[in-house]
């Protein structure tokens, strides 16, 4: 088996089953399966698998074990030398696995790569970054911070990390490193994985001629929560990865940026973004 596509889906019964479509659609010469583990959904998504897609491996979680552990599960029955993992709200554009294959398979050296993502528009989305830092985070205070890091040049390109929405990795890398960290619920768990994958000497790359939409924002409604998770997640990540003399610069920096947003928002009278950062803040505080 070539290629192992994991989806992780919770409540996206209709974007997952358009996900699905195109990737039987698009996926030619290469031999696949695909794995989709289901977060204890609560509108259908599994009713709907098993009438309309009976090729696909399922797994019924009985509660929301989070993005990164969900992935862990499907790895396990997966057979594919590479992983590809795929976010249930992307539609791919072309033969992006086929692509992203023969890139990591004819690359030793690379041990995670991903394509260039779009919105339903086909405007350039988040596709990659650089590792999150300390120059990120006062680039993020002060409002001059790049989400759409897209590659442009038209030939793959080293990157700092993949967006987890469209992340191949050899399969036995990831075995290796037990996968994504259990202490991550959603976020950031990609960029962690992508620490240890370059710990190991490996190389990530972008590889534009892999295109996929990504429609992101239709599949979280609960935009605070979001949010509240984001900045969750990157603190658990600093802890994860740094000395705690950087992590105490670092949530010094977070702190001015949730304090900032904060006081914009009261300025406008926003009382649901007041409300979403006040919480923010209160978690940032009790975890420090």
């Amino acid at each position: 088996m070539n290629v192992s596509i994991i989806i992780v889906n919770y409540n996206t019964k209709a974007l997952l089953k358009q996900c699905l479509k195109s990737i039987f659609n698009n996926t030619k010469d290469i031999e696949f399966e695909v794995i989709v583990i289901d977060n204890s959904s609560t509108d259908g998504s599994q009713q709907m698998i098993k009438d309309e897609f009976k090729n696909v491996i399922f797994i019924e979680n009985s509660e929301n074990t989070g993005f990164g552990q969900a992935n862990n599960s499907g790895a396990k029955l997966a057979t594919g030398k590479y992983l590809m993992l795929l976010n249930s709200d992307t539609v791919l554009i072309n033969n992006a696995i086929k692509i992203l294959f023969d890139f990591i398979d004819g690359n030793p050296a690379v041990g995670i790569c991903g394509g260039n993502l779009f919105d339903e528009n086909r405007k350039p989305v988040h596709s990659y970054s650089k590792m999150p830092c300390i120059m990120q985070e006062i680039k993020r205070l002060l409002l001059m911070q790049n989400n759409k890091c897209f590659n442009r040049t038209n030939k793959p390109k080293k990157v700092g990390y993949i967006t987890g929405a469209d992340l191949m990795i050899r399969a036995e890398l990831f075995n290796r490193l037990n996968g994504f960290d259990s202490d991550f619920f959603m976020y950031y768990e990609e960029s962690e994985l992508t620490y240890r994958v370059k710990k190991e000497g490996y190389k990530v790359y972008s590889v534009p001629q892999a295109e996929i939409i990504h429609l992101e924002k239709k599949s979280f409604s609960d935009n605070s929560y979001r949010l509240g998770m984001i900045f969750q997640s990157r603190q658990t990540y600093y802890k994860k990865t740094h000395s705690r003399l950087y992590r105490i610069i670092i949530n010094v920096i977070l702190l001015m940026t949730i304090i900032s947003r904060l006081t914009v928002f009261s300025f406008m009278k926003d009382r649901k973004k007041i409300n979403c950062w006040k919480s923010i803040l209160k978690t940032h505080i009790n975890k420090n």
